[in-house]
């Protein structure tokens, strides 16, 4: 099983809504659930090419699913990417064991 990890930016203000509650819905669509730690963005930094800190507020969204699709999970980043007007999204993926 793989916990999947999504971090998805939240904007200078209110978290786009609209755009989370579509992915939202596609994720339970494919996995049959999600969670999504909306209530406290973290606070990411990082320094660009120019050499300045940016900085972004992100929300991390997490399935989990059987096997991990590298080649899909590729193409719902880029879809992300677009919808949430991004550079890159950042997806990763871990090995999980859960208690049966």
């Amino acid at each position: 099983m793989f916990l999947i990890q999504l971090l998805l930016p939240t904007g200078h203000d209110a978290a786009p809504d609209r755009e989370f509650a579509q992915t939202r819905a596609e994720l339970v669509e494919r996995f049959g659930g999600v969670t999504a730690y909306v209530r406290s963005p973290a606070r990411g930094a990082w320094t660009s090419p120019e050499g300045h800190v940016e900085q972004d507020d992100v929300v991390m969204v997490e399935v989990l699913a059987d096997d991990f699709d590298r080649a899909w999970w590729r193409e719902f980043a880029r879809r992300l990417e677009v919808r949430f007007e991004q550079q890159e999204i950042l997806v990763r993926a871990t090995e999980v064991l859960t208690l049966d």
